[in-house]
């Protein structure tokens, strides 16, 4: 969906605000040099657990919600709208899965944020949040399973603008 980066000065200096991170080897990578004003964790990477976890102390806020694999929950599109427009940085842990949360991430993030996530053994992608991406999210979204209208209407709901 975007640009891939193997550098995170580099993604960064592509990079607007705010910087939204999904997944935690991106999460990782780039705290080594800034501290996104969002992340969206799970503590696995490639549905394998982790190592070490990701040091939260570097998030002003930290909430926990459960996401089962191959879904989106209510439950993270709320956290990811509070934890967007929150003055300070937060650190979503999500119980299940978080593969899924780059699609509400880039619906509910104000016009120019930039949405980063990673892609295994390639990099990381930036995509920075315009209609465009959004429409293509949403096209997205209508192809799944479920209560499309709901999950739009919660997305709606709970974005910064842009809707």
């Amino acid at each position: 969906m975007g640009a891939i980066y193997t550098d995170p000065d580099e993604l960064l200096a592509a990079a607007d605000t705010p910087v939204i991170t999904v997944g935690d080897v991106v999460t990782e990578t780039l705290l080594a040099v800034c501290t996104p004003a969002v992340a969206v964790i799970d503590d696995q990477t490639q549905r394998t657990p982790l190592d070490s976890s990701i040091d939260r102390a570097a998030f002003s806020n930290k909430r926990s919600v459960v996401n089962d694999a191959a879904t989106i929950s209510a439950a993270l599109v709320e956290a990811l709208g509070a934890a967007i427009t929150a003055d300070d940085s937060t650190v979503i842990v999500v119980d299940g899965e978080e593969d899924l949360a780059t699609l509400p991430a880039i619906l509910l993030a104000p016009p120019g944020a930039s949405i980063v996530y990673g892609q295994p053994d390639v990099g990381m992608v930036l995509v920075t949040v315009d209609t465009a991406v959004r429409d293509d999210c949403r096209e997205l979204l209508e192809r799944m399973d479920g209560d499309v209208d709901e999950m739009l209407d919660l997305l709606e709901t709970n974005a910064v603008s842009g809707w």
